[in-house]
């Protein structure tokens, strides 16, 4: 076999394993993305439907302990209105709930149905609803219901990803940071080896300082850059708000208590935790190894 072929042949397939890796890794950063964006598109469609049940059925918030569950929904998009709820009675709204077929005891559905039917009677608002109302109040829970399959999916797309990509299974190690948070911050950060100091993943993250200076000035208050990816930020903010409460991660939380010591307001030792925290995930990532939470 000629010698140009056996090279082709040797670089070909050394090369396979990094790009399927790094088609992974695109593939976790776009569902990744695509989930954060659906996630903000369904809490402003909740904040929008808290309006404009506060209209209608403002006392339908205390029948359901989740308002936003799936029979909660279902059953307020049937009997939208006190009217509706008092016409229909509390045998049939028990009913409803039966053929959802929802894993509840019958004492459970007699115990939401009673609530419902007391809601409805002291709703202040029995009548004079308008049409627009209704139909956006139904608009809102269809969209609300779509979200919900949308995330479930994209949640379920992701932890197959995630699975498959060791890095993601590393950085859970470090206490704050779960499934979601991992695959996030993996999928902004790509590959470990583009980055050869941890000072540049700090800036790639914007969480560098900024310095402003002018001739012989120099800024003494600095925020950080932000420059880079927010998703990546938030990420990170998140796992260390995971981490230092009820002192889940003890060498986080003991870093955050030393720099409230020192004197630095509360958002200025999260951030120094947010660096701390990316130093220990590059650290972890070029030693392809586990945390050890020892304080």
């Amino acid at each position: 076999m000629p010698l140009m072929h056996i090279t082709f042949v040797f670089f070909t397939t050394r090369k396979k394993p990094y790009k399927k890796r790094g088609l992974r890794l695109l593939n976790l950063r776009t569902l990744s993305r695509q989930y954060g964006t659906v996630t903000n598109l369904y809490i402003q469609a909740k904040l929008q439907f808290h309006t404009i049940l506060d209209q209608i059925f403002p006392e339908y918030r205390g029948v359901f302990g989740d308002l936003f569950s799936k029979v909660s929904l279902k059953i307020l998009k049937e009997f939208p209105t006190s009217e509706d709820v008092l016409m229909a009675g509390e045998a049939k709204i028990i009913a409803r709930i039966e053929e959802m077929r929802i894993k509840r005891s019958p004492s459970w559905r007699r115990e939401k149905a009673a609530k419902l039917m007391a809601s409805a009677k002291r709703n202040p608002f029995q009548q004079g609803v308008y049409e627009s109302q209704l139909f956006s109040l139904d608009m809102y829970i269809t969209m609300l219901l779509q979200y919900q399959e949308h995330l479930s999916s994209l949640e379920r797309q992701v932890d197959v990803l995630a699975e498959e990509i060791e890095e993601c299974k590393i950085i859970q190690s470090i206490p704050g940071i779960g499934e979601r948070i991992a695959a996030t911050i993996i999928s902004e950060i790509g590959e470990i080896d583009r980055f050869n100091h941890p000072k540049k993943l700090v800036a790639y993250a914007g969480i560098d300082p900024s310095v402003h200076s002018s001739g012989k000035f120099t800024a003494t208050i600095n925020h950080i850059t932000k420059r880079g990816s927010s998703r990546l930020r938030h990420a990170l903010y998140m796992a260390v708000l995971c981490g230092i409460r009820s002192s889940r991660n003890k060498k986080l939380k003991e870093y955050y208590d030393r720099k409230r010591n020192e004197g630095k307001p509360s958002k200025v030792a999260m951030i120094a935790c947010v660096n701390k925290l990316l130093h220990w995930i590059f650290a972890i990532l070029k030693r392809n190894e586990q945390f050890l939470d020892l304080a």
